[in-house]
């Protein structure tokens, strides 16, 4: 190989992602709750033709959305939360209706070793989380191993975390350049890197492109969450985990999310109201939605 030759610039956009996806994958979603969700790409994919899908996530609106559209045919999650909207009123419309034909549970802790069981490339991790409670019961295809080493006290029985195998994960950070090297600027990596390293293939969305050298001016390198071995490709969406944070670029818009909460917590109208203003249209004209829904409540 050439030394002149330059890295694969992996720069694309939210349709070119979208677009590279398939009915029926698996896909991860990064973030964690309300924080730094890949929004526009999940808004992208709310308002495809993908359908069938088994979505992976602590979930937020993410989940809530996809749920309400359809698309979700299997969902693996710890919890659904906005936070101060505990349970996310989409997703809770969804288990009560039924309409998500199969749900996994998981503990938190499970739920991340199934992560790194897939990082690794391995079928499963044993752990001693869930033993012993509802999860084990509700998912009785997962199952417990025998720990082949004697440490004074028998052979202990650990549960068999199985990989959650990814075809593709989808993660938001505040920066990366163009080849795929990306850093988060606000207090947690919320497990991201880990989606990465489980997926086929993983699209990062991101706040800003910048040069390389930019990515640790004034930033500790030990912010630089993903490198571009794991990722395939790089949007730039400014506002684009819009209503969750993306610290430090903004916090969560809460004046907003209680307006999502209540169109989905509402009548079919409701939503469809709610639908037509922000989420028709593409990603410019959402964010053209929602700043005239921030001006018009600043009065």
């Amino acid at each position: 190989m050439s030394s002149n030759r330059k890295p694969r610039d992996k720069r694309m956009s939210i349709e070119e992602v979208v677009g590279s996806l398939e009915s029926g994958m698996t896909i991860g979603i990064g973030g964690w709750g309300p924080r730094r969700k890949p929004m526009a790409l999940v808004r992208a994919i709310y308002n495809s033709d993908l359908t069938d899908l088994t979505i992976v996530s602590w979930g937020g609106a993410d989940v809530g959305l996809l749920a309400r559209a359809g698309k979700i045919r299997k969902l693996v999650y710890a919890f659904v939360s906005l936070d101060s909207v505990p349970l996310e009123p989409n997703f809770q419309r969804a288990r009560q209706s039924a309409s998500i034909p199969e749900v996994v549970e998981l503990d938190e802790g499970m739920f991340q070793t199934g992560l790194r069981a897939a990082a690794q490339r391995l079928p499963f991790l044993p752990m001693r989380a869930g033993l012993g409670s509802d999860v084990l019961v509700n998912n009785s295809w997962i199952k417990t191993v025998t720990s082949p080493y004697d440490e004074g006290h028998g052979h202990e029985e650990l549960v068999a975390v199985p990989a959650l195998k990814l075809d593709v994960a989808l993660v938001h950070l505040n920066r990366a350049d163009q080849h795929g090297n990306a850093s988060y600027l606000g207090p947690d990596p919320y497990f991201d890197d880990l989606f990465a390293m489980a997926a086929d293939k993983t699209y990062l969305s991101v706040e800003e492109v910048v040069d390389t050298a930019g990515l640790t001016v004034d930033t500790p390198v030990q912010r630089l969450l993903l490198s571009r071995m794991m990722v395939s490709g790089v949007v730039e969406t400014p506002n684009g985990a819009h209503f969750t944070t993306c610290t430090p670029d903004y916090e969560r818009d809460e004046r907003f999310q209680r307006a999502y909460a209540a169109a989905a917590s509402g009548s079919d109208e409701d939503w469809q109201a709610f639908h037509d203003r922000f989420l028709a249209g593409d990603e410019a004209s959402y964010q053209a939605a929602v700043q005239a829904f921030t001006e018009e409540n600043a009065k």
